[in-house]
C-alpha cells in the first residue's frame, strides 16, 4: 500500500484505528464516518505487515459489502487474494460446515432450504402430526422453530410445536438439509463437541474483524467469541442499530468491553457525508437516547442548507409536494433522478407518492417493500384489465382465468394451450374456438365456465371502452363482480384482517383511478390511456437493477447503508414514526435510531412531511407531528407553513427570523404532542 495514500487519505483517529493491529479493538463509526475505508486500509496495513492472508477473518452482514472489501483491499494492494476470508457470517458457515460436518453425521454435499423450501418442509410436518396448516400455523412454527435454535425461546407458549420441531429437525437431517439458522448453529456445535477443530480454527484465524457489530445476533456474538483470540477488531455504532426485530442486539458492544477486557476504543466523529445543519438535526435527535456511546458527528463540508419541514393538509398533498420539489429540484440544479431519496417508516405510504410520481412522469423504483403496483390484488385487478383492453394477451389472460377460481382447472388450461399452439392463434382465439365447436375436447361444465369467463370479458369490454369518465365506478363494479372479497376471505382464512387489508388496497386502486379520470388536466380519460399510463411501473426493469435514473422511494431500514444528495422524509407523525407498534413494545429509543439513520442519509439537502390529516381503513385521521421533530434544534429548521408555501432563507437575518418563527411554532404545538 502507498505510504503517501495512507497518510492523505485518512484522518488522525482513522490512522489509529487502521495501524492498532494487536489486542482487542473496539471501533464507534458514525454515520458518514469511512467505516469501510478504515476497515479495508487496516486489512491492507496488516498484509503490508507480513500477516499471512489465511490468518485474516472479515465478517460482514450482506454479500455486497463482502464483495466491496475484498475489491478495495486488492486496489490498494495490487495482490491476489486467494487466501483472505471475507465473508457474511452465513457464508462462512457455509465454507466452515464443507470441511467439517461429517463429524455431525452429515455429507458435505448437504442441501441449503431456501424460505419456500423450509415452509413446504414445516408444512409437511404439522400435516403428519395432525396439526392445521394454515399459514399463520406455518409462520409461527418456523418463528419459533427459529427463537429454539438460537436460544432466544423456550418451549413454555408453544409446546404444542414440540413434536413438529422435532420432525422437522430428523426430516432435515434425512434429506441431508440445512436451514439457514444450521448455518450459524451448526458451526458453534461443531466447536462445542469438538475441541480440537475449534482450537484449529483459532490457530488459523489469528485477526478477526467484525463489520456492522451492532446488527450482530446473540448466535453471532457467540461464535465471535468462540471464533476470537486476542486480536479481534469490532467495528459498529449503536446509534444506527435498527434491526432489533431480526435478533440484532446493539448491547453485543457492551458485552464485547466485558468480554475483552482491556479494549481499546476508537471513535469516528468526522462525518464525510453530510452538512453541518443535517448533523445538528442527527446529533440533537439522537441525544435523547439514553443508552448509548456518547458521540458528536461533525463535517467540514459546510452549513448547507437549512432542513425544510412542510405540513402538507394529507397524504396526497404530501406526495405532490415531494414530487414538484424533485422536479423543481432536478431542473434548476441539473441533477439526475438517481440523487433523489424518498425515506419511509413503512411502506403502506409508498401509495400516493408512487401515484404522484406517475402523474409527473418521475421514474422510480421502490426498496425495502414491494411497489403498490406490483402486490398480488393490484395486479390481478391490472390483468382483468389488460384483458379487457386486450383479450390476446396471452400472459394477463393466464393470470386471471382462474383468479378468482371458476373451475377451470389446470388440464383445461392446458388443453386451450395446445389449442393454440396447433393453431398458432392466441389464447383467446383458442378460447373463441374451443366455446362454439360442437366437438370439443372439454366437457359441458368446462365449456360452460368458458362461456361464462368470456362474457364478463366481453360484457366489461363493451361498457368499459364505450364510455367517458366512468372508469373508476366500472372497475368498481368488476371488483364486484368477480367476487374478489370472497376470493380473498377463502386465500386468508382466520386472517380476516390481512384479506381487508387488500381489498382496502384495491379500494385505494379505484381512488386513484377516479381522482386520474376526474382531473381536469387529463385529457383522455380511458381505459388505453390509464393502461399507458402505468406501464412505466409494471414494466420490467431487470436491466435497471441499481435503480440508475430512478427515484430510490425506501423504508428507512432498506435505506442504511446508502445516501443521497436529496432526502425526503415523508410521514414524521406521531403512530408512523415513531411507529405505534413499537410505542406499545417499548422500542421508543430504537424508533429514534431508525429516524436518526434517516437524517443521516441526506448529503445535501433535507426535506421532512408531517401530514395534518392522512386516510387511513377508509378514514381521515388528523395527524399530530413526530415528537422527534421537537428534537431538532430549532436553529437548523426552516418551518413551511401548513399549505406548504414557503421559501428557504437567503440571508443570516431571514434565517434567524426563521428560526424563531420555528421555536414559536414549536413551543405552540409543544403541549398537543405526547411525549
Amino acid at each position: 500500500m502507498n505510504t503517501h495514500n495512507f497518510h492523505a487519505d485518512l484522518n488522525g483517529p482513522q490512522k489509529q484505528a487502521v495501524t492498532t493491529t494487536e489486542g482487542p479493538l473496539l471501533i464507534i463509526a458514525g454515520a458518514g464516518s469511512g467505516k469501510t475505508r478504515v476497515i479495508t486500509y487496516r486489512i491492507a496495513f496488516m498484509l503490508e505487515q507480513g500477516i499471512p492472508q489465511s490468518a485474516i477473518l472479515a465478517l460482514t452482514f450482506t454479500n455486497k459489502a463482502a464483495r466491496e472489501m475484498e475489491i478495495r483491499v486488492k486496489e490498494l494492494t495490487g495482490k491476489k487474494l486467494q487466501n483472505l476470508t471475507v465473508s457474511t457470517f452465513h457464508a462462512f458457515g457455509v465454507k466452515l460446515l464443507r470441511k467439517e460436518i461429517e463429524a455431525l453425521g452429515y455429507t458435505p454435499n448437504f442441501s441449503i432450504y431456501d424460505e419456500t423450501d423450509r415452509t413446504e418442509l414445516i408444512k409437511e410436518c404439522l400435516r403428519e402430526c395432525a396439526l392445521p396448516t394454515e399459514k399463520a400455523d406455518i409462520y409461527s412454527a418456523g418463528q419459533l422453530f427459529s427463537q429454539v435454535k438460537v436460544n432466544k425461546a423456550p418451549w413454555d407458549t408453544e409446546i404444542r410445536f414440540k413434536r413438529v420441531f422435532e420432525l422437522y429437525q430428523s426430516s432435515l437431517h434425512l434429506y441431508n438439509a440445512l436451514d439457514f439458522d444450521d448455518l450459524l448453529v451448526l458451526p458453534l456445535l461443531l466447536f462445542e463437541q469438538f475441541p480440537t477443530v475449534k482450537q484449529r480454527y483459532r490457530e488459523r484465524y489469528r485477526y478477526l474483524m467484525i463489520d456492522e457489530f451492532q446488527d450482530t445476533s446473540h448466535i453471532q456474538y457467540q461464535l465471535m467469541r468462540t471464533l476470537a483470540n486476542r486480536n479481534v477488531c469490532v467495528v459498529g455504532d449503536d446509534d444506527q442499530s435498527i434491526y432489533s426485530w431480526r435478533g440484532a442486539n446493539y448491547e453485543n458492544i457492551l458485552r464485547f468491553e466485558q468480554d475483552f477486557p482491556g479494549a481499546l476504543e476508537i471513535k469516528l466523529e468526522q462525518n464525510y457525508r453530510s452538512s453541518t445543519s443535517i448533523l445538528a438535526a442527527a446529533n440533537g435527535v439522537i441525544a435523547h437516547n439514553t443508552n448509548r456511546k456518547i458521540k458528536t458527528l461533525w463535517s467540514g463540508n459546510g452549513e448547507g442548507k437549512p432542513i425544510a419541514v412542510f405540513y402538507p393538509e394529507d397524504e396526497n398533498a404530501e406526495a405532490t409536494l415531494i414530487a414538484d420539489t424533485i422536479r423543481r429540484i432536478k431542473l434548476h440544479e441539473s441533477r439526475s433522478y438517481d440523487d433523489f431519496g424518498v425515506l419511509l417508516r413503512t411502506n403502506f405510504l409508498s401509495r400516493p407518492l408512487e401515484e404522484a410520481f406517475l402523474a409527473a412522469n418521475i421514474p422510480y423504483r421502490v426498496s425495502g417493500g414491494q411497489s403498490f403496483f406490483a402486490r398480488k390484488e393490484i395486479k390481478d385487478i391490472i390483468s382483468y384489465l389488460r384483458i379487457i383492453a386486450n383479450p390476446r394477451d396471452d400472459v394477463n389472460l393466464l393470470r386471471i382465468i382462474n383468479t378468482p377460481r371458476r373451475g377451470i382447472g389446470k388440464t383445461t388450461i392446458a388443453g386451450i394451450t395446445d389449442v393454440a399452439r396447433k393453431n398458432r392463434s392466441s389464447l383467446w382465439d383458442a378460447l373463441e374456438r374451443i366455446r362454439y365447436a360442437p366437438d370439443s375436447l372439454f366437457q359441458d361444465v368446462g365449456k360452460q365456465e368458458l362461456h361464462d369467463f368470456m362474457l364478463l370479458i366481453e360484457s366489461f369490454r363493451e361498457t368499459m371502452l364505450g364510455s367517458r369518465r366512468n372508469l373508476a365506478e366500472q372497475v368498481k363494479q368488476l371488483v364486484s363482480a368477480v367476487d374478489y372479497w370472497t376470493y380473498l376471505v377463502g386465500e386468508h382464512r382466520n386472517e380476516e384482517k390481512t384479506a381487508r387489508r387488500k381489498y382496502a388496497n384495491i379500494d385505494y386502486f379505484i381512488q386513484m383511478i377516479d381522482l386520474w379520470e376526474h382531473d381536469p388536466d387529463t385529457p383522455e380519460p380511458n381505459l388505453f390511456a390509464y393502461l399507458n399510463r402505468i406501464s412505466l411501473i409494471t414494466s420490467d426493469s431487470r436491466d435497471d437493477e441499481y435503480g440508475k435514473g430512478r427515484v430510490n422511494i425506501s423504508t428507512i431500514h432498506a435505506a442504511k447503508g446508502l445516501e443521497f444528495p436529496v432526502v425526503f422524509i415523508a410521514g414524521v407523525e406521531d403512530g408512523i414514526i415513531p411507529h405505534s407498534r413499537s410505542l406499545e413494545e417499548g422500542s421508543l429509543e430504537e424508533e429514534r435510531r431508525l429516524f436518526y439513520v434517516a437524517i443521516t442519509r441526506a448529503r445535501d439537502k433535507l426535506f421532512i412531511s408531517s401530514c395534518q390529516a392522512r386516510r387511513h381503513q377508509q378514514q381521515t385521521l388528523t395527524c399530530v407531528e413526530s415528537p422527534f421533530l421537537f428534537e431538532i434544534p430549532p436553529h437548523v429548521m426552516d418551518i413551511h407553513d401548513p399549505r406548504g408555501k414557503g421559501s428557504e432563507p437567503e440571508t443570516a437575518e431571514e434565517t434567524e427570523r426563521n428560526a424563531q418563527k420555528c421555536f414559536a411554532l414549536l413551543k405552540s404545538r409543544f403541549q398537543r404532542v405526547p411525549l
